[in-house]
């Protein structure tokens, strides 16, 4: 295809306020970032496209949410709620009500696309201390009203989505405070609404704000750090991009509070116990079935900023990475901070989005053996003390060399991908602007088993014509590592885009992998998590499900499959609904 100086009319000024657009437009209202003119050329020659096709963006989105949706909670509730968190706290507007159910997963985004409301909650609170949350869930309970909780809403598993009406728990207004820091025993504890980087500044302030001897971390930055709560990391058992070393959220969060229907349960920071099961893990994950989080205490780590040291480097081939990546986990020596192996697709788009491919440095790579769809980009950081960091990067690059990976941690790769790495998600809207998505799933594997879900999963994915398949490693363990598929295709409707995602969860679970890393379950992926745990697994959920929520009011319709309707459990939820057979009050 003819390199042209064409640019596409890419969308670029904040939404239109309370329109549907601002309810899809991820993060930053002022922020963008457009595909290059590489990524731009790819994608054009993927979808046999020319400039002509992007000359006019789609106009989806941009009106007004203007329409009144019914309330289905009597007058009566809804005053008795209010006076428990105040009138100032209280919404009821179609546009609140919208943004507490809606998450950020391209279901969501298509959606409000389209102008499709449906399952809203009928008021939404911002309650103001725990004592408020624990009232509004008794009462809620008494009263079999349903309650579903609102963090930051950057769920991808239509998690928080309000499917039997209701309350909706606004968690980020007020509940954010900072309760308690421990310099003595690093840890610090926080209410569930904190956004990641306000837990951050205070952990990297430590000295100024507390008098404390050093600066200090979390350690968890998922790619949705910047709008995402720790109320949602823990929910969900999510990970962060530093996950390798510091842990995922189960291994950072070390006790809890919940406001649940039979009371509070209150956990202690004890580093490790012999008390039976442990209750953290049993609430960590729940997704709001069995009750409210409203605080939680983290382990945190001092900060080493003089210590971060990047990497990357690039293999020949997808085995030749497997292996090296695989006895750098297991040799004993520590673990990276980022670690991130891309397949070979994904290191041929990261080629073209980094401006390498078609440069001089291409050439190189190609007269030394590392051919386009075959070499794998792996890059990542170490953090820790100096000679940690020093002998970990040293057997990095040793393993690296013995694999006859080539060397490209001069050349700022893995500095150019962290400075970007939370803007990425503002691509999706310019592809979704002219009827291309851009989404992910993703799955938990052994090393034993890696080699055969990522061709079995790649193969279905790859079978729709003219889609692309991008598949990463970003957190690694000795015994394994996850699968996080992305994958770029043209569609015309809600349903295509059903299908294509129902199947690929089919496909992920009938290679045998885990359904999910750290996502989470939410409703969407509840009928595959439900085969996938079985009899007795569910029976054990059902159990904890019947004793902490006996009417089951707490985030009701699906989630972690223990209330499906027929239809979720089909595995053909909303397929026929959204584009012809969508009921008209649906519709806008």
């Amino acid at each position: 295809m003819a390199k042209t100086n064409f640019t596409p009319d890419w969308y670029e000024q904040p939404p239109p306020p309370h329109s549907f657009r601002s309810l899809f437009k991820w993060g930053d209202p002022q922020e963008f970032k457009h595909p290059n003119q590489r990524l731009y050329a790819h994608i054009k020659q993927t979808f046999h496209l020319e400039d002509e096709d992007f000359s006019e963006r789609s106009s989806e989105g941009n009106g007004p949410v203007d329409v009144e949706m019914p309330l289905h909670v009597s007058t009566q509730h809804i005053q008795a709620l209010q006076q428990m968190v105040g009138e100032e706290n209280t919404d009821t507007s179609t546009y609140a009500r919208i943004k507490a159910s809606y998450g950020k997963g391209m279901i969501d985004v298509l959606r409000l696309r389209k102008g499709i409301i449906e399952h809203l909650p009928d008021l939404v609170l911002s309650p103001r201390s725990q004592p408020e949350v624990q009232a509004v869930v008794s009462y809620c309970h008494n009263n079999r009203i349903p309650l579903y909780v609102h963090g930051a809403g950057s769920t991808v598993t239509r998690g928080m989505e309000a499917v039997k009406g209701g309350v909706s728990l606004d968690m980020s207004v007020h509940m954010k405070r900072m309760l308690h820091f421990s310099e003595v025993d690093q840890t610090i504890q926080v209410e569930a609404g904190m956004w990641g980087p306000q837990l951050e500044e205070i952990l990297q302030d430590a000295p100024q704000h507390f008098g404390a001897k050093h600066a200090y971390t979390c350690g968890h930055f998922p790619q949705s750090f910047e709008y995402s709560s720790v109320g949602g990391w823990a929910v969900t058992r999510g990970a962060g991009q530093n996950s390798t070393y510091f842990g995922k959220i189960e291994d950072i969060i070390i006790a809890q509070e919940y406001a649940t229907p039979v009371g509070m349960l209150t956990t202690q920071p004890f580093p490790r116990q012999a008390t039976g099961p442990d209750m953290d893990q049993v609430m960590l994950g729940s997704e709001g079935t069995f009750g409210v989080l409203c605080n939680a205490t983290l382990r945190i780590h001092r900060s080493f900023p003089q210590n971060h040291k990047y990497f990357a480097y690039m293999f020949k081939t997808w085995g030749d990475a497997l292996s090296a990546v695989r006895e750098i986990m297991q040799a004993e020596s520590g673990f990276p901070s980022v670690f991130r192996l891309s397949d070979p697709e994904e290191t041929d788009v990261a080629l073209r989005m980094y401006g390498v491919e078609g440069t001089p440095a291409d050439t190189l790579f190609r007269m030394l053996g590392h051919q386009p769809m075959q070499r794998c980009l792996l890059l990542g950081t170490v953090d820790g003390g100096k000679g940690f960091c020093r002998n970990l990067k040293g057997t990095i690059r040793r393993s690296a060399k013995r694999a006859g990976a080539f060397n490209l941690s001069p050349f700022g790769v893995a500095q150019r991908w962290e400075e970007s790495r939370f803007r990425d998600p503002y691509l999706r809207e310019d592809l979704n602007d002219f009827g291309i998505l851009l989404d992910t799933l993703e799955c938990s594997v052994t090393w034993s088993q890696l080699e055969q879900v990522h061709h079995e999963v790649r193969e279905f994915i790859k079978s729709r014509p003219d889609t692309i398949c991008m598949t990463h490693c970003s957190h690694f363990y000795p015994h394994g590592t996850n699968l996080y598929f992305i994958f770029i295709a043209r569609m015309d409707s809600i349903a295509e885009y059903l299908q294509l995602q129902y199947g690929i969860l089919e496909r992920i679970a009938q290679s045998g992998a885990a359904i999910s890393h750290h996502h989470g379950i939410g409703k969407q992926t509840a009928p595959w998590f439900y085969e996938q745990a079985g009899k007795v697994h569910m029976g054990v959920l059902q159990a904890l499900k019947d004793y902490f929520d006996p009417h089951h009011v707490m985030n009701p319709g699906g989630t972690l499959g223990l209330d499906m309707s027929e239809e979720q459990q089909s595995k053909r939820w909303g397929i026929g609904d959204y584009d012809s057979g969508l009921s008209e009050d649906l519709k806008i």
